[in-house]
């Protein structure tokens, strides 16, 4: 029996043909493969907490009121981050020998990058350079996707 990280490996691989082969590494295919289907699992996941869970209602805490778009983004967040661990664990790096607790934690701390790179962006290129929103936050999408592959590759992944 094919463990389930095998078969989400050979699904990908399936798809890398030989003209994506001459341009992207077999890693780096895995790697964007990986973050595809996970922002799916985001979606879907945020859509089934927002109209079931939420149900478009405001969240009232005892310390806040939280409108429910924010509060299904916080309730998605936790599980899209582990299968995006697990995803880049046992798919895209899935060569490495390092525990996993240690690379949980730099995942960790690559993703806190991504989400302080993206608001820097953002902040500059919307605020500051005057660019409309939507250009602004592509440009943003594709740095900090190039950020966070490198971060996987050399610091959260990285073969020692």
């Amino acid at each position: 029996m094919m463990s389930t990280a095998a078969l989400i490996t050979r699904a990908i691989d399936f798809f890398y043909i030989a003209p994506l082969q001459k341009i992207v590494s077999q890693r780096f295919f895995r790697y964007g493969a990986c973050g595809a289907l996970n922002m799916t699992l985001d979606a879907v996941w945020y859509f089934v907490f927002y109209h079931f869970v939420v149900c478009k209602r405001f969240v009232v805490l005892p310390f806040v009121t939280v409108s429910p778009h924010i509060f299904a983004l916080l309730c998605v967040f936790p599980i899209t981050f582990l299968t995006g661990f697990w995803l880049n664990r046992n798919v895209a790096f899935r060569t490495v020998h390092i525990s996993g607790s240690r690379q949980l934690c730099r995942y960790m701390l690559t993703v806190a990058g991504s989400l302080l790179l993206n608001y820097v962006a953002m902040k500059l290129l919307v605020e500051q350079a005057g660019l409309w929103a939507t250009p602004a936050k592509v440009a943003t999408t594709l740095i900090c996707t190039a950020y966070s592959y490198l971060a996987g590759r050399y610091y959260t992944f990285a073969e020692r």
